[in-house]
């Protein structure tokens, strides 16, 4: 069973968004858990995922680190259901968004995929003063920010297929942060991938224009690797504010005249369940598998021997 983790936006609450995002009522129809983390008050008074803040940045800190262990949490309850390791995802709006791109650099071996819904790229703020700035004009090159996000990875370093929604006319979290946070996982994407994976920001794949029926008119931009396959989906929304796309008036921050975000996220996340390991990284790169089965298979033989001469 597939698994959504849904991260929540600032002076939002966890139920608040669950309302406004629809999410549950599309796991009843396809049967999958979705679990909404709730910030408390004690640690972020407008009730913000603490992206900006170092301490919780890498893996292993932080509210990171609790996310994880939710999920782990999650996991570890086979009475009630069993997950698919393989199709665990995260998604996020305003500060959540922020975060959700932080999952995915700092525990690419759990998250197969991610949701960035109005959000920002990896680090675009350090520090807690400098996020005005950055949400009105965006954050360093997304491009530096991508070998950073690539960096937090370490071992665990693979491609993050991401989905990306902004509206043209939010001014709360501006236009440009998403456009970075669809380049700077270009950039990580194209080291982790080892250069299968050379997208070009301004030379998408594919493009269609399409509107919502009584709604707003969006393009979806979406970038394919070496062989095909899509990793990058841009959803840009003309007209749309600091809200979920498609949402719906029983939360908070939605515009339910965009394309169904919900819906998109969902699908995306369908196609793209987590890799399986291949050859190389069961046995690892620097033959460390050979040396050690050969120690494994000596110790039997000699023991072995030893039997019988006795």
């Amino acid at each position: 069973m597939p698994l959504v983790v849904m991260l929540h936006g600032c002076t939002q609450t966890a139920q608040e968004y669950a309302a406004g995002t629809q999410m549950n009522m599309l796991a009843d129809q396809y049967n999958f858990i979705v679990v909404y983390p709730q910030q408390e008050n004690a640690y972020n008074q407008y009730l913000c995922w603490n992206w900006f803040d170092s301490t919780n940045q890498s893996r292993g800190n932080g509210e990171p680190a609790i996310i994880a262990r939710i999920v782990q949490v999650i996991e570890q309850d086979s009475s009630q259901w069993t997950i698919d390791r393989r199709r665990i995802y995260v998604a996020g709006l305003s500060a959540g968004a922020a975060m959700s791109v932080i999952m995915g650099a700092t525990y690419p071996d759990i998250f197969a995929a991610i949701g960035v819904h109005s959000g920002l790229e990896y680090k675009a703020a350090t520090a807690r003063n400098k996020v005005l700035k950055v949400s009105r004009r965006g954050g360093p090159d997304p491009l530096l920010q991508g070998q950073e996000a690539y960096d937090a990875m370490g071992s665990y370093a693979r491609v993050i297929p991401t989905i990306t929604f902004h509206g043209s006319s939010d001014y709360v979290i501006n236009l440009i942060n998403g456009n970075q946070v669809v380049q700077q996982w270009m950039q990580t994407d194209l080291l982790a991938s080892t250069g299968v994976y050379q997208a070009d920001f301004s030379s998408p794949s594919s493009t269609r224009i399409e509107r919502v029926a009584n709604g707003r008119s969006y393009t979806v931009y979406s970038w394919n690797d070496n062989n095909g396959h899509e990793l990058q989906e841009y959803w840009k929304i003309d007209g749309m504010g600091h809200a979920w796309s498609g949402g719906n008036y029983s939360g908070t921050y939605v515009d339910p005249l965009g394309p169904n975000a919900s819906l998109a996220m969902y699908t995306f996340f369908m196609n793209h369940p987590m890799p399986r390991p291949s050859i190389h990284e069961i046995i690892g790169h620097d033959g460390a598998f050979w040396r050690n089965l050969r120690k494994t298979l000596s110790g039997i033989f000699h023991a072995n021997n030893i039997r019988q001469k006795r």
